[in-house]
């Protein structure tokens, strides 16, 4: 079996996550969601208009996620660190709860993790150029991506925890669609348990609490009534979060007893 060092697990599960991120939300263009709608609304665009734009912004965002997965360059990360948090933003400036924002994290926390694994330059020339995994990577530098994926962890865990414990609609219509009586108070349970789990992440990281939350949120976002799937790959951004900092947090444990600021390079079998 071929064997990857720290920096090429972590930079492809990152690479796949921000492609993922990008096709998933593409497609929502394509179909053409209605709940856009009132985001084309917040910049004063009407029905009609926000029903023609939607497939070219689907459309760009589909080639943007094609070419990070053929022919990736630091501009396309770059740019969906300003998507990722504009598209978050326009959910609480429609009116929807801050929680919706805080639980999309991982759309802009994935590729600043992946921009700073790569160590990205200043100069122009730079962004336009195909990024790969540095040969060797410094306990400094993977401190910094560790708490990258730290800190975007636990904000989109929160997040969703948020959604949950105010009884979001959406969410409530997962559970009835599972066939649970009581709704509300499953959704209150499961808040409280991603929002211990957000602070678990936060404060002290462990390798098995973390590995089980991947399972968690890899499960539990195929359970949307509509568009399961598109759904699903759209938040491969929080997949990818939580798996990399798996590998990452193992990382910093074997490390801990080596001079963090020397270059390593790890090899997990």
């Amino acid at each position: 079996m071929s064997r990857f060092t720290l920096q090429q697990k972590i930079y492809y599960i990152l690479q796949l996550a921000v492609a993922m991120c990008f096709i998933g939300h593409g497609a929502f263009g394509i179909i053409t969601k209605p709940i856009w709608c009132n985001y084309f609304a917040v910049f004063g665009i009407g029905h009609g208009l926000a029903y023609r734009l939607m497939p070219v912004v689907g459309v760009l965002d589909i080639l943007a996620g094609t070419m990070m997965l053929i022919y990736p360059i630091a501009i396309i990360p770059g740019w969906l660190i300003i998507w990722g948090i504009i598209t978050a933003l326009l959910r609480p400036l429609s009116g929807e709860p801050v929680g919706e924002f805080i639980e999309r994290a991982g759309n802009f926390g994935v590729p600043m993790a992946l921009l700073l694994l790569v160590g990205a330059k200043q100069n122009i020339s730079y962004w336009i150029k195909p990024i790969k995994p540095v040969e060797t990577l410094t306990g400094g530098n993977l401190l910094k991506v560790t708490l990258c994926l730290r800190i975007t962890a636990f904000l989109l865990l929160l997040g969703h925890g948020w959604l949950n414990i105010i009884e979001r609609q959406g969410l409530l219509n997962q559970y009835i669609s599972l066939g649970f009586s009581n709704p509300a108070f499953v959704a209150r349970v499961i808040g409280a348990f991603e929002i211990i789990a957000a602070f678990a992440i936060l404060i002290k990281p462990m390798p098995s609490i973390i590995f089980g939350l991947l399972i968690w949120k890899m499960v539990s976002e195929l359970f949307y009534p509509h568009y399961e799937f598109f759904e699903w790959v759209e938040r491969g951004a929080s997949y990818g979060t939580i798996l990399a900092l798996w590998f990452a947090i193992k990382a910093n444990n074997n490390l801990s007893g080596n001079n963090l600021k020397s270059p390593v390079s790890i090899n997990f079998t």
